[in-house]
């Protein structure tokens, strides 16, 4: 056997020379796999300037010095690249997203409650936006509620004091319900919010948020909004 079952980690053999060689690529790997952080599970090439102990999921139609390595976790050790097919189940972050992840034997599932052997997944995230609040009476996001997510609330916080007439706003969907998440909230830098969803509510299509301001217009001001949702990822064929 030259390497270990799990995490790949080579072996010394018998009689082998540069034995400190050996045992300081297995360090390597398993300092970069023992507490998996991923960097990215979407670039299709390797990075020009990797730092020793990168690591990265390999997606599917890799190129350069990742051709041929789709669905295998990439280590940066000794100057070029260790490749480890991960198992089933095995747990990360994610950065360049900032989300955990499972293995569900092809892929790495981001935000996953729950698995199934053939991919459907019950999965928890987080969508946050800082959202500069346009003059006027009202003010709507980018859509910042994906469709065919279930919502169980949003959270914020002012990040620059909102100014003009307005008193206090409200937070909602317009043409909806311009108050579904809270009002009478507060204006200046620091306030926050956490409006919950009374029952977990499902949208159909992306759809953005809507701040309406009370007693008087908006002119400016900065929040940070945090959207709480559930979607259901579907089962490979």
């Amino acid at each position: 056997m030259t390497s270990t079952p799990t995490l790949g980690l080579p072996l010394l053999q018998p009689s082998q020379a540069q034995k400190h060689v050996t045992v300081n690529e297995a360090l390597v790997r398993l300092d970069a796999l023992a507490q998996l952080t991923l960097a990215s599970r979407s670039l299709t090439q390797p990075p020009a300037a990797p730092v020793e102990g990168d690591l990265y999921a390999v997606p599917t139609g890799a190129t350069g010095a990742w051709s041929g390595a789709d669905g295998q976790a990439a280590v940066y050790v000794n100057g070029g690249w260790a490749f480890v097919a991960p198992k089933p189940g095995w747990q990360g972050w994610i950065a360049d997203e900032g989300a955990a992840a499972q293995f569900d034997g092809q892929a790495w599932v981001a935000g996953s409650g729950s698995l199934s052997p053939n991919g459907a997944a019950t999965m928890f995230r987080v969508v946050e936006i800082d959202h500069t609040i346009a003059a006027g009476a009202s003010s709507d996001t980018l859509p910042v509620i994906p469709a065919q997510s279930v919502v169980f609330g949003v959270t914020g916080r002012v990040l620059s004091t909102i100014t003009g007439a307005a008193t206090s706003w409200q937070l909602g969907i317009g043409g909806v319900s311009a108050n579904r998440y809270g009002n009478g909230l507060g204006l200046s830098a620091g306030s926050w919010l956490r409006g919950i969803t009374s029952q977990p509510l499902a949208y159909y299509a992306d759809t953005p948020l809507t701040l309406t301001g009370e007693g008087g217009d908006f002119s400016g001001g900065v929040v940070r909004l945090a959207v709480h949702i559930a979607e259901l990822a579907l089962p490979r064929a």
